[in-house]
């Protein structure tokens, strides 16, 4: 049974977040993908490296996901990368973290680097999508889909076997959290895993977000057969070991 917690931001909004608390340890942080949450294999699979390897951990749902308050067609990339901030404040303090991001959770933890310049020591992203709002969605909508999204403020986009409800907001709040044009000047390990068969995040994501490194021991894994959760126990098992030479 996982134990979770919540934070109560103010009167309305309440995160669900789980917690290893290691004193005066690196902490590890898992920031998850769009429309995601912490029932997946990931999250578990991080805690138990944190407890195994005497780390501390935290994860979390944003607003809108899992079993945060809030709707998620109110959210966006500023109010969850915001949020981050505030757990990683209220929880961790001052200890040093490791980030780790997944999909979305990418571009949330490159928001971070404003925030927590000195505490990064490395960062993991998996199958990272930043900017995926504009690039992958906006960019790619048909002029009538443009239109409606104009028109009604949302759209329901389908995609595989799941239908999302994007919203202008979101669209226009994406534009305003540009993180491939910034430069990153901090001397830390930073490693790229991208599945070669993504079939929702093109790796060259993967490899704009090395190029913003301009100081850092910097490595792209390309896993072969790798799809875009990388959650089967083979590319679990490459995670921690690539987690492990982040750390190390």
């Amino acid at each position: 049974m996982t134990n979770f917690n919540y934070l109560k931001i103010n009167k309305t909004r309440k995160i669900r977040y789980l917690k290893h608390t290691k004193k005066n340890a690196t902490y590890i942080v898992f920031l998850h993908g769009f429309m995601s949450d912490l029932e997946g294999k990931k999250p578990k699979v991080f805690l138990n490296f944190a407890k195994k390897n005497d780390l501390g951990f935290l994860a979390f749902e944003y607003s809108g996901h899992g079993k945060s308050s809030g709707k998620f067609t109110n959210g966006n990339i500023s109010k969850w990368s915001n949020e981050a901030k505030l757990l990683i404040n209220k929880v961790i303090k001052k200890n040093k973290i490791i980030l780790i991001g997944s999909s979305m959770g990418a571009w949330i933890a490159l928001n971070q680097f404003r925030h927590f310049k000195k505490k990064i020591k490395g960062f993991l992203g998996i199958g990272s999508a930043p900017e995926f709002l504009e690039g992958l969605m906006w960019n790619k909508f048909s002029k009538k889909m443009k239109n409606e999204i104009n028109k009604n403020g949302i759209i329901q986009l389908k995609y595989g076997d799941y239908v999302y409800p994007i919203t202008l907001q979101l669209i226009k709040d994406g534009k305003k959290n540009k993180v491939l044009n910034k430069k990153i000047h901090q001397n830390i390990n930073i490693t790229m895993v991208h599945g070669k068969k993504d079939k929702s995040v093109p790796v060259k994501y993967s490899r704009n977000i090395l190029k913003i490194f301009k100081n850092s021991k910097k490595k792209l894994v390309i896993v072969k057969n790798g799809d875009h959760s990388l959650s089967s126990p083979k590319w679990l098992k490459l995670l921690k070991k690539e987690l492990k030479l982040i750390i190390n």
